[in-house]
């Protein structure tokens, strides 16, 4: 990654002369502003002249001479030894510059030696001398050479020839080198940053490097930049547990997680950014378990999990971002169960969900805002079972449908809002199933149901909203088989019924409202068949009935209110009493289908 520039030091002392004419200039400017200060608080309007000089006066004029030679003389002497203390400092800093490079080239040296033991001593030394470094700039340079130590071709252990002996000795002599190199990056960024020793805010360059093992525990990355790009994470394990992520930058773009285990388990997100765009995970572990998200931003853009498992079990998104926009699951596990989202924003905008499992269960949603806007399912299966919507956004707006099994049976939906606008289902299953409505908003709005089969079987509808207001049911199933409406309002205004199948089979709407207002019932099998209404509102008042089949078989109805007053075209089947047969009690039907006379 490209490096900062740091700003060159050294000596660089004006010419004597203006030194000199500067001071006298400020002394006699300060002089002037005291002198005039000072008769401003004294008050005084005028000088008295005096015709002759006494001695005592005289006396005074030589005194005031006297010390402005000597006040002049103090101030070429403060110059002077001001320049002569710079001088030294430059000369000691020199000393100090020429040892650190002798000691350098030293370490250097051993680096490149033939014996581990040797490159051992290369790595403390070079960490000693970042230590002990003048400058910034050379603690940097000893850090980028450790770095640069890591870049260097490595072959993996899973790359080595079998049966080798010599192979594997050199393999794990290099290896152990290697991993000093880590620990010894940790133990620096451990320290607090008033230590005389600690790393933190300086770059770190480990673009391209294989990473086989390694321990990053409990570090902390509060400034400057960090750089993963192209790393590979291929074997044994990498490890981030409780490391601070609070400022700079951290740079995962493009690695690759092919195998071993990389913890970022408990590890805390809490300002700058961490980047994972375009990152690969095909094998091995990821773990955010218990890992906490307050602030900054952490990206998963573009990236593709084809397999292995990412675990962000018991994670806490309080604040900040998390974004996975346009990342690919084709294979493989995602987890985010009992995961905690109380605040912030955690996006899949534009994520295909192809294959593999993405898994919210038990997770819980208060206040964080969650989007999948225009992502696609395709073949994923996506679980929000037992999960808890007590507040905040989950956005499924404009999503797209078309195969594998979204579940959000047994979850609970007491407050917030889930979204699926303008979502199209158009094969696969949305599974709803026992889940209860007893808070809160569902917004199916303008959604399209032309092939999916979405259920509600056994959901209960106590308190919520639930819109499907405008959507369009042309193909697929969606089933509220044995739900139950006691509470809270659903609606279906100008929803169109052109096909496929609506079942409220067996339903049970003892309160609430559900709003068939104006709905178009011209084609779909809408089953209302053993459903009992005793209690609350079922309007159908402008709905019209042109084809199709809407049936009311075995309907019970024994209280509440179900107004058909204005619906138009034939009468469903179940619904309309046999001749001489009284209306049921609050079923009101409109006057070309009232019963006839016996």
């Amino acid at each position: 990654m490209p490096r900062r520039r740091t700003k060159q030091r050294g000596l660089r002392l004006w010419p004597v002369g203006p030194v000199l004419a500067a001071a006298f200039t400020a002394a006699l400017l300060v002089a002037a502003a005291v002198f005039y200060t000072g008769w401003d608080l004294l008050g005084a309007r005028d000088v008295k002249q005096e015709h002759r000089i006494d001695s005592k006066t005289l006396f005074d004029l030589v005194k005031l001479a006297f010390g402005a030679v000597a006040g002049a003389g103090a101030l070429v002497a403060l110059v002077v030894a001001y320049r002569r203390q710079r001088v030294d400092e430059d000369g000691a800093l020199r000393d100090a510059t020429r040892l650190h490079t002798e000691r350098f080239t030293t370490a250097v040296s051993q680096l490149g030696d033939d014996s581990a033991a040797v490159r051992l001593g290369g790595v403390h030394a070079l960490a000693g001398l970042a230590d002990d470094a003048p400058t910034r700039e050379l603690r940097q340079t000893c850090i980028d050479v450790l770095c640069a130590y890591l870049r260097l071709p490595y072959t993996a252990k899973t790359d080595l020839p079998a049966d080798d002996a010599a192979a594997r000795h050199t393999y794990l002599s290099l290896r152990e080198v290697r991993h000093t190199v880590i620990r010894l990056i940790r133990d620096h960024l451990r320290l607090e940053p008033e230590h005389a020793h600690s790393w933190q805010g300086h770059d770190f360059d480990f673009t391209d490097v294989t990473f086989d093992g390694g321990d990053f525990s409990a570090a902390t990355f509060s400034g400057g930049q960090v750089s993963f790009n192209r790393a590979s994470f291929s074997g044994g394990k990498v490890d981030f547990y409780r490391a601070s992520f609070s400022g700079g930058k951290v740079d995962f773009y493009r690695a690759a997680f092919s195998g071993g285990a990389v913890h970022f388990d408990q590890a805390s997100f809490s300002g700058g950014a961490v980047h994972f765009d375009g990152a690969s995970f095909s094998s091995g572990a990821v773990h955010f378990d218990g890992a906490s998200f307050s602030s900054g931003k952490v990206s998963c853009n573009s990236a593709s999990f084809s397999g292995g498992t990412v675990h962000f079990k018991g994670a806490t998104f309080s604040g900040g971002a998390l974004s996975f926009d346009g990342a690919t699951f084709s294979g493989g596990r995602v987890h985010f169960r009992t995961a905690r989202f109380s605040g912030g924003t955690v996006s899949f905008d534009v994520a295909t969900f192809s294959d593999g499992m993405v898994d919210f269960g038990v997770a819980e949603f208060s206040g964080s805002t969650v989007n999948f806007d225009e992502a696609t399912f395709s073949g994923s299966t996506v679980n929000f079972n037992e999960a808890t919507f007590s507040g905040g956004t989950v956005n499924f707006g404009v999503a797209t449908f078309c195969a594998g099994t979204v579940y959000f049976r047994t979850a609970e939906f007491s407050g917030g809002t889930v979204s699926f606008v303008v979502a199209t289902f158009s094969g696969g299953t949305v599974d709803f199933g026992m889940a209860q409505f007893y808070g809160g908003t569902v917004h199916f709005y303008t959604a399209t149901f032309s092939g999916s089969t979405v259920n509600f079987d056994e959901a209960t509808f106590s308190r919520s909203t639930v819109h499907f207001d405008g959507a369009t049911f042309s193909n697929g199933t969606v089933n509220f088989d044995e739900a139950t409406f006691s509470g809270g309002t659903v609606h279906f205004r100008m929803a169109t019924f052109s096909g496929g199948t609506v079942d409220f089979d067996t339903a049970r709407f003892s309160g609430g409202t559900v709003d068939f207002g104006v709905a178009e019932f011209s084609g779909s099998t809408v089953n209302f068949d053993g459903a009992t209404f005793f209690d609350g509102t079922v309007n159908f008042d402008g709905a019209t009935f042109f084809d199709g089949t809407v049936n009311f078989d075995r309907a019970t109805f024994s209280g509440g209110t179900v107004d058909l007053t204005d619906a138009q075209g034939v009468a469903p089947p179940g619904l309309v009493p046999a001749a001489g047969t009284p209306v049921p009690p609050g079923l009101t039907l409109p006057a070309a289908w009232q019963p006839t006379g016996p």
